[in-house]
């Protein structure tokens, strides 16, 4: 009779993590790529008229935010069409805009627009009005009829 002897045991064969650390690095790449690569496109620029002059070149066809002073302003109530210059005192451009306009937006007010150039003129598509931050209330009677009384002559 003769003794079986137990067989060794199995050696496991060891895998190699290179698989999986390529297949996470794919993933990561991808995932970098769709998140950023097409950000460039979507970023939309603040300017001042003088960088944008500067800047012409990189900047034209994009979609941009310009800020500056408001200057010759001329508004038709009835068609809602707004022209006016935005400058910063170094450049000057002119903007073109349709719709309401704030009751804030006048004359050496400061303005941000949103839009983008077509030849020397700035098509804007919003208008953000910068206003006073400072805010009162008026104490007294006779400090509520100043106030009524300058809001009025400012019409």
């Amino acid at each position: 009779m003769t003794h079986a002897t137990p067989l060794p045991r199995a050696r496991r064969r060891r895998r190699s993590p290179l698989p999986i650390v390529l297949g996470v690095l794919a993933l990561v790449g991808l995932t970098a790529f769709i998140a950023f690569g097409n950000l460039g496109k979507s970023l939309e620029y603040f300017v001042t008229p003088t960088e944008y002059m500067q800047q012409r070149a990189e900047l034209e066809g994009r979609p941009l935010r310009i800020g500056g002073l408001v200057k010759a302003v001329q508004y038709n109530p009835q068609t809602l069409d707004l022209k006016f210059n935005v400058t910063d005192g170094g450049a000057t451009f002119p903007v073109q805009y349709h719709g309401a306009v704030s009751d804030l937006f006048k004359e050496n007010q400061g303005v941000v627009v949103r839009g983008t150039f077509q030849g020397n003129t700035f098509h804007a598509t919003e208008l953000v009005v910068k206003h006073s931050e400072e805010y009162r209330v008026p104490q007294t009677q006779a400090d509520l009829k100043k106030l009524l009384q300058e809001n009025q002559s400012q019409q």
